[in-house]
């Protein structure tokens, strides 16, 4: 997987066919200039926002926008259920996929003709979604009562250009609430730099941004050195617990991939449609389960933690496939470009500002960040981006353009309140929480060591670069997100909440 191998003659002119756009001193950015208009603009729309329906002839259309099932399950379901419902909701993602690869066939055709869109997408996937919908009605039905009302998370839409505008977020500071996190003229600038060089080369790749055709484009950027400092932690109080533990396990030295979500998509190969960097328990597939996981070889120092920590890859599109080119994943699912491994990759567990720490459960799986924050809004979406130097400043909706001599930066920071009960839910995110703005867990919460997972990157200067992504989420950056099943021992995670609790730095 780490073998690169030259670009196809179609790939190279698409390199070839670049712009650079230069933010101020050091900031070169090469940007593929036949991004579509319908790509221009990187911000999800709110679920709150009117859902627009077909559109209208002519209007260009970029991804296709869906409800999440997961949302709808009920929080008490049933243990029995969950296997056949998993497996359920990977197939829905399944069908998004292949919907989304045809619409990437069609566009011309679309935007001549909407009604093809119902007729030969949208229609067929309404039709597969409510199938598998009922399927997961009935599994639920076997052991509780039946879910009502789900069938209505089975229509899908076209999202087109005016559905992708860029004031979307909810930042601390002002800035990233307007999807630049800038002074207001530098991400004009960049989607100027994309429109017209979409008029350049529309006869090569009508409709395409990126390598993969599907983004990133030249508003998916910020020059980090424009955004005002903006982050904060809360003030720690009486009782805190301030101490932290470090575990040090590699930076996917071996490199080990594979485009597997074994949290959300048990028993399902290609669950993620896009590879992850695993680092820790090295048994980690499609496939495992407490007891593998329990016995598998860990990349960590400390043998005590076999924990899986696990990400989408980062790729620099500078015109080299990476070995998955032709592979699920990889280029089959859009994913295309170099992957970079980590310069540094810290993971520390850190306390609570207001309280000391309960131990972790065993196995407990926890999810930080959207992997479809583009079409499921950001209410889930908190990972962030940053540049090293400048990390009291961070994105979540753009990838940062840093200085010379600065490295990227993503941040992870897991929830940090557990319910007590659960290692996993039906959704994979209610039975943990994030603690409020002043430190405190909700009601019935308890407070748990949190996971920050610092990753760091020497992207090449001047390089187009972007996660992984389900192809529909077209590679934006706010779809950054993180995966953890904690497979510490009890000794060891003892150790943890005592160096926690009494302030030390332990590792």
């Amino acid at each position: 997987m780490g073998r690169t191998r030259k670009r196809s003659t179609v790939a190279n002119r698409a390199v070839a066919a670049t712009a650079a756009l230069v933010l101020g001193g050091g900031g070169l950015l090469a940007v593929n200039v036949y991004a579509s208009a319908g790509e221009g603009r990187s911000g999800p729309s709110d679920r709150q926002q009117a859902r627009p329906e077909v559109r209208n002839a002519g209007q260009r259309v970029s991804t296709i926008d869906c409800p999440e099932v997961a949302d709808g399950l009920p929080e008490d379901m049933p243990g029995q259920a969950r296997g056949e419902v998993d497996l359920e909701l990977a197939r829905i993602d399944n069908r998004v996929t292949d919907a989304y690869q045809r619409l990437a066939q069609s566009r011309e055709r679309i935007e001549q003709d909407p009604a093809f869109a119902e007729n030969a997408i949208l229609g067929p996937l309404r039709q597969e979604r409510s199938a598998s919908i009922e399927r997961i009605a009935v599994a639920i039905g076997r052991f509780a009562e039946r879910p009502q009302g789900m069938e209505s998370l089975a229509p899908c839409t076209l999202r087109g250009d005016d559905d992708q505008g860029g004031g979307q977020g909810d930042d601390q500071d002002g800035d990233q609430g307007r999807g630049d996190g800038q002074d207001g003229d530098q991400d004009q600038d960049g989607q100027d730099q994309g429109d017209g060089g979409q008029g350049g080369e529309q006869g090569q790749g009508q409709g395409q941004g990126g390598q993969a055709g599907n983004g990133p484009v030249a508003a998916d950027f910020a020059d980090i050195r424009s955004v005002r400092p903006n982050v904060r932690a809360p003030n720690q109080r009486r009782g805190a617990s301030t101490g932290t533990f470090t575990t040090s396990c590699g930076r996917n030295e071996n490199k080990k991939f594979n485009p597997d979500n074994v949290i959300v998509a048990p028993g399902v190969r290609n669950g993620a449609h896009h590879m992850h960097d695993y680092v820790g328990n090295q048994a980690t597939d499609a496939f495992s389960d407490n007891r593998t996981l329990a016995e598998g070889r860990t990349s960590c120092r400390n043998q005590g933690d076999r924990s899986t920590y696990y990400w989408p890859v980062l790729r620099v599109q500078d015109g080299r496939d990476e070995a998955d080119a032709g592979e699920d994943g990889g280029g089959k699912d859009q994913n295309v470009g170099r992957i970079l491994t980590p310069t540094e990759v810290t993971l520390d567990f850190v306390g609570s500002p207001v309280s000391k720490v309960t131990a972790m459960p065993r196995f407990l799986r926890i999810i930080t960040g959207d992997a479809k924050a583009l079409t499921n809004g950001l209410a889930n979406a908190n990972a962030s981006w940053s540049c090293t130097g400048l990390e009291d400043r961070e994105l979540t909706d753009k990838y940062p353009l840093c200085p010379q001599g600065s490295d990227v930066v993503r941040t992870f920071r897991f929830q940090s309140c557990w319910d007590g009960r659960n290692t996993d839910s039906a959704n994979h995110r209610t039975h943990v929480a994030f603690a409020d703005d002043d430190g405190r867990c909700p009601n019935g919460f308890r407070a748990i060591p949190q996971l920050v997972q610092r990753v760091v990157y020497d992207v090449p200067a001047g390089s187009v670069f972007a996660v992984d992504s389900f192809p529909e989420q077209l590679h934006k950056p706010v779809t950054d997100h993180g995966d953890f099943i904690n497979v510490f021992d009890s000794r060891l995670m003892t150790r943890m909440v005592g160096c926690i609790n009494t302030g030390r730095r332990c590792a």
